[in-house]
């Protein structure tokens, strides 16, 4: 009998599960956001919420936890360099679940999960990043440059003109 347990098991054995689990929480800490089924949405949140909380406090015995969990070392690092100090002050709720409807074959209900500190629309309170102002301009060489092209050929008919008057006013100095 299963009465009391909540714990859904999506239509998976236990092995599979916790390789689904496992694969979806690599995804969704190196993309900050992936679109799943809601029911794989509710099901990451609770296995990637404390991996998090464990991010925030970077020990080796943490470090092996996370990895045992998560079997990707390039996760694990993402986690702890750049969102553990994202999500630092925050006591909780690092993910968010946003419905986006019906996928189109099946009619299964989809949604995005996505790490709350590293939406900008919904965050408005985080740093801006500060870029530098990147200006096309042409440079005054350039400009010079495309001008003596386009001047170019009208020089090469210019002098070719009096190269043939200068060829004609040496055949009338030889005539003469």
């Amino acid at each position: 009998m299963r009465h009391g347990k909540k714990f859904n098991h999506l239509g998976r054995t236990t092995s599979h599960r916790s390789a689904l689990l496992s694969n979806m929480a690599c995804s969704l800490i190196e993309h900050k956001r992936i679109n799943t089924t809601v029911a794989k949405a509710k099901a990451l949140r609770v296995y990637v919420e404390p991996l998090l909380t464990k991010g925030k406090d970077d020990t080796t015995h943490n470090r092996r936890t996370v990895f045992a969990y998560l079997q990707s070392k390039e996760a694990v690092t993402e986690l702890f360099r750049t969102v553990a100090p994202k999500i630092a002050d925050r006591p909780g709720g690092y993910t968010r679940i946003i419905k986006t409807g019906f996928r189109q074959g099946d009619a299964a209900d989809m949604a995005m999960i996505e790490l709350v500190d590293f939406n900008d629309i919904y965050n408005p309170n985080a740093e801006e990043k500060k870029t530098t102002r990147r200006s096309r301009r042409a440079t005054p060489k350039a400009t010079e440059t495309v001008a003596e092209v386009k001047e170019a050929p009208a020089k090469e008919t210019k002098t070719e003109e009096p190269k043939a008057e200068a060829a004609d006013s040496t055949e009338e100095k030889a005539g003469e």
